[in-house]
């Protein structure tokens, strides 16, 4: 780990601290506790590689938290693209000390390179970026991906998360954030691309499979097909899908649908659910503007309907 000035230049970038206010190296989560260290802490780069897929070491500390999934995160690879080094650089200190192991990139373009190249099961990703940004970025891996895409951003406003959402990312989060934010909706989405398609779990269980008209949805295998052509569906879109096709002709409201998916509160979910759904209607209906089997019933929710 990187000592005194840099540290703290680093930890700061993460979290937006000034020189004077900034989180010390013993603290570094800034929670007024000295952390407790083992007599052989792990290993880490203390600087972004500067080359597009290059891991950095992982570190042997794997301590884990109660919450954490339970396949390990040293089976994930973590794509870090921002053009700030310094941030790259706090991300990679805060990941490979979870156990995950890390690929950086500076820009869009050079991300698009790691993800044709590197098996990579999330990616963080900054919007403003030379080159290419993180919208044109995001857009390009979900055309050939369905791998959880997590958005890091200075830009907080509504109209930026739903641009955001409405290319193919699974979460956005406003810089600056705290380590552990940013912990538990990693986690929460390699959970979910584990379980509602991507990558394989540990172990499955048999699932179902329900149709309607065309349109099947098998849960073991986690694939969609409509008329017997396969359908490119994200983790979340998967998950919705199934969720409201496993209960047909029932209407689910935006905040149980949420709950359902993200297995978390909802707070004002109708936004970033109704983003979702217009997704899977185009990826699932001939005619998005009139579909056949995902209704909206304008002021209760959704529905997946019946169709001989």
């Amino acid at each position: 780990m990187p000592s005194g000035y840099a540290a703290e230049r680093v930890h700061r970038s993460i979290r937006g601290e000034n020189a004077a206010m900034g989180p010390s190296i013993d603290d570094p989560l800034g929670c007024g506790k000295r952390r407790t260290r083992r007599s052989d802490p792990p290993e880490r780069t203390d600087a972004p590689s500067g080359h597009p897929g290059r891991r950095s070491r992982q570190g042997t500390d794997e301590r884990m938290s109660p919450t954490t999934m339970t396949s390990s995160p040293a089976s994930h690879t973590i794509l870090v693209c921002d053009d700030d080094p310094d941030i790259v650089a706090a991300l990679q200190i805060y990941l490979t000390g979870e156990g995950y192991q890390v690929v950086t990139a500076a820009n869009g373009a050079e991300a698009l390179e790691v993800v044709r190249t590197t098996p990579v099961h999330l990616v963080l990703l900054d919007v403003m970026m030379p080159v290419l940004d993180g919208i044109g970025a995001a857009a390009r891996i979900r055309a050939d991906s369905n791998v959880p895409i997590l958005f890091l951003s200075a830009k907080g406003e509504e109209a930026d998360r739903v641009l955001g959402l409405h290319v193919g990312a699974d979460d956005y989060i406003v810089k600056p954030f705290s380590p552990l934010e940013l912990f538990a909706r990693v986690r929460s989405s390699l959970r979910r691309y584990t379980q509602l398609g991507g990558l394989p779990p540990a172990s499955v269980d048999q699932g179902g499979v329900w149709r309607t008209g065309g349109l099947e949805v098998d849960d073991y295998r986690k694939t969609v097909t409509v008329d017997g052509e396969p359908v490119t569906l994200t983790a979340l879109e998967f998950g919705i899908l199934r969720h409201l096709i496993s209960s047909l002709d029932r209407v689910y409201s935006s905040e149980q649908i949420y709950e359902a998916v993200w297995r978390e509160p909802a707070y004002d979910p109708g936004r970033v659910v109704a983003v979702h759904i217009r997704h899977i209607r185009e990826k699932i209906e001939a005619d998005p503007g009139k579909p056949r089997y995902l209704k909206v019933m304008y002021g209760l929710g959704y529905k997946v309907v019946s169709v001989p």
